[in-house]
């Protein structure tokens, strides 16, 4: 195997003062535009119900708000591991905002379901670039000693941010029409916008590369493909083409393994649009592992809870939203405290009780959902699963990272943001999809359509259960301190 040339990284033993502040102004500026793009991802949750009576479309359609917009974000991120070692940091900020603001507005004015979908695609566009910009910049410039500490701030940004998302969301949809939802992000995001524009400054070198244009396309027909071929599972039996599903799920896991061996002929000469060396490390190669489990947990559950809440207890958007925001702000609010006890003793202690705690939660609303589950039963499991899942991302996000040298950082941190949204949108397609296949079934068997609801959702949390499991085996494979950069990973 050709020698490795490690992309030339800037590292300052001892920075000064004036370093430092300038450091801390960048993090503090992407972590707030952070926050801005990422309440927008879960903003369509609550929302959905209204959606499919405004603009008439099936709950496997809406999804696909949900599912394109974390889609969009699996092909785009990829490239991100060129895109910041090509271009400067402030480029790349103002790039990712300006997409994002365009989407945002496009959204705002949107006058169905085709254009809203399109511009869900730009925000995710602007998106998709921002959270690898954030974590590659965070792990080049915080020493290892603190790291935990940094992705615990960074937690608050992914777990809070979608955590108001459904509450803003009912708020505003329990006195205006859908559309005011993306007005209300708008100016936040224009604020963000200039507010970056005046303070970020750049930060490492850049390095002279290509982008292979072969692999974009191979990613973007793999992933499309897996994630509609299982939202195609949600659809009527008396009207679904079986053949067309499992010719999209094959298509894409052939273009899905020409993608990864298109990565190892190309990162043989360091043009890898997304370098698999990553996966040398067993704690890199584990924490996906369970990235991908809990990202189906945490985003089929902002599908499905409200649909639950809205369809089958009858609570209002507002009820609703108020409903998941303790166990958002639990998300979130645990981030620095985790990231504290990170820097202490290491990640096994963390993500074990995180994984037992989600799979707890989740069995608990699979065993307890149905036309007469109390409101408070549903409040509190979804406040445990949020707890565990906060022991876990934290947990998880420094691990992964640090296992991992410092070249590998931007591909790192691109194929796990990669990870996170194909599971987020491989899980929302297949859940929703389970949810309505048992609910059509049972309807067509005589159950009330509330009823049939009821135990489309159950099932679909059985399932999750079921992943929920595995993904608590696979924590005692996690080290129980944390490693150093390079463990294997060369």
């Amino acid at each position: 195997m050709a020698e490795v040339r490690p992309a030339p990284v800037v590292t300052v033993p001892e920075p000064s003062a004036e370093d430092r502040r300038r450091d801390n102004t960048v993090i503090r500026v992407l972590l707030v535009a952070a926050f801005t793009v990422i309440l927008n991802e879960t903003i369509m949750g609550v929302a959905i119900p209204r959606l499919m009576l405004d603009l008439d479309i099936t709950a496997v359609a809406a999804q696909w708000l949900t599912t394109a917009f974390l889609l969009t974000m699996a092909v785009v991120i990829p490239v991100t591991g060129y895109v910041l070692q090509r271009f400067t940091t402030r480029s790349v900020f103002l790039t990712a905002m300006s997409l994002f603001c365009t989407g945002t507005l496009l959204a705002a004015l949107a006058p169905g379901f085709p254009t809203l979908l399109m511009a869900r695609v730009v925000q995710a566009s602007g998106t998709a670039i921002m959270i690898p910009l954030l974590m590659t910049t965070v792990m080049t410039l915080v020493p290892a000693a603190e790291r935990g500490r940094r992705m615990g701030n960074i937690t608050i940004v992914i777990a809070l941010a979608p955590a108001l998302g459904p509450t803003i969301s009912g708020t505003i949809l329990n006195y205006v029409e859908w559309r005011f939802l993306f007005w209300f992000v708008l100016p936040v995001a224009l604020a963000a916008l200039i507010f970056g524009a005046v303070r970020i400054t750049n930060v490492g070198e850049r390095t002279a590369g290509v982008l292979d244009l072969w692999s974009v396309p191979l990613v973007a027909l793999g992933f499309g493909d897996v994630v509609y071929g299982l939202s195609k599972f949600g659809e009527d039996p008396a009207t679904r083409d079986s053949r067309v599903m499992v010719v999209t799920l094959v298509v894409g896991a052939v273009a899905l393994g020409a993608f990864v061996w298109r990565q190892l002929v190309m990162q043989r000469t360091d043009r890898a649009l997304l370098d698999l060396r990553t996966f040398r490390s067993r704690v890199f190669t584990v924490s996906i592992l369970l990235f991908v489990i809990a990202m189906a947990a945490l985003f089929g559950s902002i599908i499905l809870l409200p649909l639950f809440a809205q369809g089958v207890l009858g609570l209002s958007v507002l009820s609703t939203g108020l409903l998941v925001l303790p166990g958002g702000l639990t998300f979130g609010l645990m981030g620095p405290v985790v990231g504290r006890w990170y820097d202490r003793v290491g990640p096994r202690p963390l993500v074990v009780p995180g994984a037992a705690l989600v799979a707890l939660s989740i069995g608990a609303l699979a065993a307890f959902m149905s036309e007469t589950m109390p409101w408070g039963v549903l409040l509190a499991c979804h406040v445990v699963l949020s707890a565990g899942l906060s022991l876990l991302f934290t947990s998880l996000f420094s691990a992964s990272l640090g296992s991992l040298p410092p070249h590998l950082y931007s591909h790192g941190s691109a194929t796990l943001a990669t990870t996170q949204q194909v599971a987020g949108a491989a899980g929302t397609a297949a859940l929703v999809s389970t949810m309505s296949a048992v609910a059509i079934s049972r309807v067509a068997g005589g159950a009330s359509e509330t009823a049939g609801l009821a135990g489309g959702i159950q099932v679909a949390f059985i399932v999750a259960t079921a992943l929920a499991v595995v993904g608590f085996a696979l924590t005692w494979l996690v080290p129980r301190q944390a490693q150093g950069g390079g463990a294997g990973a060369h």
